[in-house]
Parts: structure tokens; C-alpha cells; sequence
């Protein structure tokens, strides 16, 4: 991507969203593209009747992605970020956890606990680049084609959240 519409991205005007059933439709369509093995539109809507912290951002009406933040005393876990495919790659995901750790910490947590696949590079080099510190190993957590694989465990103090 060239430098002109790399910084296009990165200054369009992006619309934060609570989540709503309406949106489960253009949700699952980039969860199941995004994702070998997706979440099911129940869990989204669980999460949504759980009274998780369910977000969505749209440029220009467009749905393009979104995440589920469950808070937990001081601390937020976030289960799900997700950016469209044919979005990724011009600092969507960046944005996303942005507004992902600030609402947690306006929230009143002071740390954010995540979940990535080690084969994940793309996700773990945006957690690194935001501060986030691999503290642990989940053992086959994830389904994989052939068997499971191991999840990173990462965490973030959330202080000041900056760029």
C-alpha cells in the first residue's frame, strides 16, 4: 500500500458502535472469511444478553469490523477483534484495539488480558507494537485443521493508552 493511502486509512472517520442483533448478519460474513474456525452468531449474541462490551466500527455505513470486550473487576479480556479481509492491512486493527483498550480504561480497568495464536503473526506484531507482553501458554485451546494449538496469553497495563 502506498504512503497516501495508508494515511487515508488512518484519518478516515471510523464510527464506534455498541453491537446489536442487526448487526449479526455483516458480523458473521467477516467472522466466518476471517476465521477457519469462527464464532457462531450465538456467541455473539450471548455475549451481547451477557452484557459484555460489544463494539462495531463502520466507515460510511459499512460495518468493516468490530470486538468483544468482557470486563472482569480491573481487568478486560478481550475475546474477539476482528477487520474485514479485504480491510486488513491498513491499520484498521490498530484503530480497533485503540478504542478497544481506551473504553476499557475509561471502564475502570487498569490491564487487558488477550488470547492469539502463536501462528498469528500479523495479530502478535499489532499486540507487541501496542505494549502487550506474552505472560503465558494455553495448552490447545484453539481448533486447528489437524488437532488443537496452543494459545499466547497477553497482557497490557492500560494507563495512558497511546498510539
Amino acid at each position: 500500500m502506498n504512503v497516501l493511502a495508508s494515511l487515508a486509512a488512518e484519518l478516515a472517520p471510523l464510527e464506534f458502535l455498541p453491537m446489536n442483533g442487526r448487526d449479526l448478519e455483516a458480523i458473521m460474513a467477516i467472522e466466518t472469511r476471517v476465521y477457519p474456525f469462527p464464532w457462531s452468531q450465538g456467541n455473539f449474541a450471548d455475549s451481547m444478553k451477557a452484557g459484555y462490551a460489544c463494539w462495531v466500527a463502520r466507515e460510511g455505513g459499512q460495518l468493516l469490523g468490530y470486538m468483544v470486550l468482557m470486563p472482569s473487576l480491573d481487568e478486560t479480556h478481550l475475546l474477539n477483534i476482528s477487520v474485514a479481509a479485504e480491510r486488513q492491512g491498513r491499520g484498521y486493527g490498530a484503530r480497533l484495539l485503540r478504542f478497544a483498550m481506551e473504553v476499557s480504561r475509561v471502564g475502570g480497568a487498569t490491564s487487558m488480558l488477550l488470547e492469539v495464536r502463536p501462528s498469528n503473526a500479523r495479530a502478535l506484531a499489532l499486540y507487541k507494537n501496542y505494549g502487550f507482553q506474552v505472560i503465558g501458554r494455553r495448552k490447545g485451546y484453539y481448533p486447528a485443521t489437524e488437532g488443537r494449538e496452543d494459545a499466547l496469553v497477553l497482557r497490557r497495563d492500560l494507563g495512558e493508552v497511546a498510539a
